[in-house]
């Protein structure tokens, strides 16, 4: 949920009605993949309902993985993360146009908003003011999800939990002040949607 409230805490309530007026709700079914490793994306994703694993491919698993997936059809692949409401897929395709990394596939039946990605640049070419808004806050999830993986590799290593220190993972005072009504904004575009249905 973080990612979508950090997204949304820099938008203006007409980013957002746009947002839902250009993107449309995509049912996602398990085992479905929303986006494979090594492909381009062709969209922006947020996570209404429902929850998804990330993962990489293994070209080291070891010999009953590898088994297993070459009777599958597919690469033996290492789980990174479950994702679930609220996050945000496929932003790192508007930083750069290369395949994605990771592969994301649906763990239950789950619902997307998908911002097909020419209306997206589209609508960053014409709007300024929204390309300035929606860069600040492409940033800032990707700032937020690079200090999460880092803050992961540090706990257990001797670190631990302390008031007095400030962690990687605390928001800015900045960013805590748009949470509330990030959130109202995600609210509103989760009952937008579910009408569209």
């Amino acid at each position: 949920m973080r990612a979508v409230l950090l997204l949304l805490g820099e938008f203006s309530d007409q980013d957002v009605e746009w947002m839902i007026i250009a993107g449309n709700s995509e049912a996602v079914e398990p085992g479905e993949i929303l986006i494979r490793e090594g492909e381009k994306v062709d969209a922006l994703y947020i996570v209404l309902t429902g929850q998804f694993t990330v993962s990489i491919s293994q070209s080291e698993a070891d010999p009953m993985s590898q088994v297993y997936a070459a009777l599958e059809g597919a690469a033996p692949q290492r789980e990174l993360a479950k994702l679930s409401n609220g996050e945000v897929l496929g932003e790192m395709a508007f930083m750069d146009t290369r395949p994605h990394s990771t592969t994301i596939q649906a763990v239950e039946d789950s619902l997307v908003l998908m911002i097909p990605r020419h209306k997206l640049m589209a609508k960053l070419a014409q709007d300024k003011d929204f390309a300035v808004r929606f860069y600040r806050a492409l940033a800032t999830v990707l700032t937020d999800k690079l200090r999460a993986s880092v803050s992961r590799f540090r706990y257990g290593k001797g670190q631990s939990l302390s008031e007095l220190v400030e962690y990687e993972d605390e928001l800015d005072a900045n960013i805590l002040e748009h949470l509330s009504l990030a959130g109202a904004r995600f609210d509103w575009l989760m009952k937008q949607v579910h009408q569209e249905i």
